[in-house]
């Protein structure tokens, strides 16, 4: 079983479990809505590693990818009132944030082809990802 064949959800647990040893959720994350289509902040309190684990999968299965095309995955419809509702994007700077303390830890890195440039899974986050698939 891999990355492809696991239920998302059951991954994307067992991912955001193991990312808490890893990386840090920022003080501010508390207070930020996730895009300009919420009302309101996240209720759960680990709503940032679960987001982490998500992208990390995303990056897997769609990579090369950048901030632009995430913030698309993640975006959602916007309530405009009596107007009809509108697509908005999610919020960058979460992404962003994400995107560099993965990096960090050294679970995805940048790359540059002829015509896709983006970040990828690397080596290190393969075999993690494969390692969690398996396992359940």
């Amino acid at each position: 079983m891999g990355v492809y064949d696991t239920e998302s959800n059951k991954l994307i647990e067992k991912v955001a479990n193991e990312l808490k040893n890893t990386i840090k959720a920022p003080e501010w994350s508390e207070l930020v809505k996730t895009g300009s289509n919420r009302e309101r902040p996240p209720e759960s309190k680990d709503w940032w590693y679960f987001r982490a684990a998500s992208i990390l999968r995303k990056i897997y299965i769609l990579g090369p990818i950048g901030v632009e095309k995430l913030r698309t995955v993640y975006g959602g419809r916007k309530n405009r009132g009596h107007k009809p509702s509108r697509f908005a994007k999610s919020s960058g700077k979460v992404i962003r944030s994400i995107l560099q303390q993965l990096e960090e830890s050294k679970l995805i890195e940048k790359v540059k082809n002829n015509k896709r440039k983006g970040r990828v899974v690397s080596a290190k986050g393969k075999s993690f990802l494969d390692k969690l698939s398996k396992n359940g």
